[in-house]
């Protein structure tokens, strides 16, 4: 009797003390904190698809100024870097020579010329027989071609500007002879300058004339000049499978010089109401591409999405978010499926803290 009024107190005793433990751990429960984190909010905003390339810069127009003729060289007329406009006169040579030729040539044509006028009188009185007329009817107009181009090759001795444009080193000096084809100097045009690309055949579809371009020189880091296209190769090249590409780009103080690489970027499709997110929302999970929202409890939760066009600090959502959701931008390595998020700050829409 005495033994097991003993166990029953035992009994109740161990049963009192685990009711204590447990609410002791009860008591002492560590409560759950919000993570914290970044937030930004899905935005609607124009986003641009765009092709990098390099590209070349090519001159308008450029072309070797060369003598048509032999010849002193008697004077240069401009300098070096100088601007000239078309007609403007470079260069003359020596016309001394010339000018005694097309005296000589002229003298010569104005006898078969009076020649061949009173052999067409005397032929209508049937004085002379229509070989001589023939033959003073060809001495003549022999004597005018001889007299035109004594006073073509006169003009060669005068070198002038074919285009607009800046003057570059000359090759040769004052009193120096040369011959015909000498290279004298160059003459280039640089407002506008063209970029010229070899674009993938897979973009060519999506190519038009009158696209902006945008391109950057290693010269001028920062800068960015802006383009038009205005030319489209009517072919692919077939070793390359590229189609060749030309851009006018305005050059109105000679920055641009041609043969300088460029950095291009080509716009090649505009949305204006896209909905973008900061790049780094997303992660990659397999062969999904996840981000985490904030439901209304501001709980993240998991949600697959679908990309589009990439931009700086900036991704293009085609599917899987609304407008006006929130997202995690900064510590996701952070966050667990049904965590608390507590937003530290806020991302602009180009993923940069404001």
């Amino acid at each position: 009797m005495k033994q097991t009024c003993l166990l029953s107190l035992l009994a109740l005793g161990l049963a009192a003390t685990g009711c204590k433990k447990e609410a002791a751990t009860t008591a002492g429960a560590v409560p759950v904190f919000a993570v914290q984190a970044v937030v930004a909010e899905a935005k609607v905003q124009p986003v641009n698809e765009t092709l990098s390339l390099v590209g070349s810069v090519a001159a308008n127009e450029m072309v070797e100024i060369k003598s048509e003729t032999d010849g002193t060289l008697e004077e240069v007329l401009f300098t070096e870097g100088q601007r000239v406009k078309q007609g403007d006169l470079l260069i003359r040579l020596d016309e001394s020579k010339f000018s005694a030729s097309v005296n000589e040539a002229e003298a010569n044509f104005k006898l078969s010329e009076t020649t061949y006028e009173r052999s067409k009188q005397l032929q209508r009185d049937k004085l002379v027989s229509q070989q001589e007329f023939d033959q003073a009817a060809a001495q003549y107009q022999a004597n005018k071609a001889s007299l035109d181009l004594k006073k073509r090759l006169m003009k060669d001795a005068r070198i002038y500007a074919p285009f607009k444009g800046i003057m570059s080193s000359r090759q040769v000096s004052p009193g120096q002879v040369i011959s015909k084809n000498t290279m004298l100097t160059w003459i280039v045009d640089l407002d506008p300058v063209k970029v010229e690309l070899a674009v993938p055949e897979r973009f060519v579809s999506q190519l038009q004339i009158g696209q902006k371009i945008e391109i950057t020189v290693a010269a001028y880091p920062g800068r960015t000049f802006l383009g038009e296209v205005f030319f489209i190769a009517p072919f692919v090249e077939s070793a390359t499978r590229t189609a060749q590409v030309k851009a006018r780009v305005e050059n109105p103080k000679a920055e641009l010089k041609p043969g300088m690489f460029a950095n291009l970027n080509l716009t090649l499709k505009l949305k204006e109401d896209a909905i973008v997110i900061p790049e780094s929302s997303v992660m990659a999970s397999g062969d999904r591409t996840i981000i985490y929202v904030l439901d209304k409890d501001d709980a993240a939760q998991i949600r697959p999405v679908k990309l589009g066009i990439r931009q700086a600090g900036l991704v293009e959502i085609i599917s899987g978010i609304k407008p006006g959701e929130r997202v995690v931008a900064e510590g996701i390595q952070k966050i667990r499926p049904g965590a608390k998020v507590k937003a530290s700050a806020t991302a602009g829409s180009g993923g940069v803290r404001k």
